[in-house]
């Protein structure tokens, strides 16, 4: 499975000018791959606090009407990143995934909200996850901060997971956290994360990109740099079954102990 990332560069507050970006990179990751990946809240930048409903896409609305057509016109699976979105009068930070088609068929609200910039007092908290199958291969997705929380990522993987999307707004000071969370919720969960992160200064933050595509070994399949660009790597699925085979964690654990 050929994966790209597309690690965009948005303009705070400009859903016009985003919605235009995703659509002339996404024309340009196309063709070859499998799945498309855009980062958090690519839609207004992380994020607006003044008028954030103003810059909030109506149920998605948008979102899916211009993505979605995208994936149906190139035949490609996207993992539409998030978007801030409002639905029932309430903001929330809503990923949308889209099948080959153009058929929604995954939606989760980020269930960790990042409490540092204030995330928890303009937005509400997603309450559920997200599984869904992009071409036969089984899986989920979390949103930025939700990665530094293990439990949730070994909800998914313990039913099944073979492929972990993490949609990010990471800051450039703290890169390394992200590099090193990703590979290893990759090394102990046994599967694929692939990580897009935007780049460039939303606000007074700048954003370190930096995405990366890791497979259940820990490998580093690729790795962006700092800068907007068009991240791809192959997925070989069959190493899923390998490593399960030969380190079966899942087999060995001992979840009677796990008092958390």
């Amino acid at each position: 499975m050929k994966v790209s990332c597309i690690q965009m560069n948005m303009k705070f507050s400009d859903p016009g000018w985003n919605y235009e970006r995703a659509e002339q990179l996404i024309s340009q990751a196309a063709e070859g791959a499998d799945v498309l990946v855009l980062p958090e809240t690519w839609n207004a930048g992380f994020f607006p606090h003044e008028q954030l409903e103003k810059y909030a896409d109506e149920n998605g609305r948008q979102t899916k009407e211009r993505i979605g057509s995208l994936a149906k016109k190139y035949s490609v699976n996207i993992v539409a990143g998030s978007v801030v979105n409002r639905k029932a009068g309430k903001i929330y930070n809503t990923a949308y995934i889209f099948d080959r088609s153009g058929k929604e068929i995954g939606e989760y609200d980020k269930t960790h909200l990042f409490t540092p910039m204030k995330e928890d007092e303009y937005f509400e908290k997603g309450d559920h996850l997200s599984f869904f199958e992009l071409d036969g291969v089984r899986c989920g997705i979390i949103i930025c901060y939700d990665i530094r929380f293990p439990e949730l990522i070994r909800s998914y993987s313990v039913k099944g997971l073979d492929m972990l999307f993490v949609v990010s707004q990471w800051p450039k000071i703290r890169i390394p956290h992200l590099l090193a969370l990703a590979k290893a919720r990759a090394i102990e969960n046994q599967m694929f994360v692939i990580c897009c992160n935007s780049c460039g200064t939303a606000g007074d933050t700048v954003y370190g990109g930096n995405s990366s595509i890791h497979d259940p070994w820990g490998e580093t399949l690729a790795k962006a740099e700092g800068r907007e660009e068009i991240l791809t790597a192959d997925c070989d699925l069959s190493v899923v079954k390998g490593i399960r085979e030969s380190i079966n964690v899942f087999r060995d654990r001992r979840p009677e102990l796990y008092n958390i």
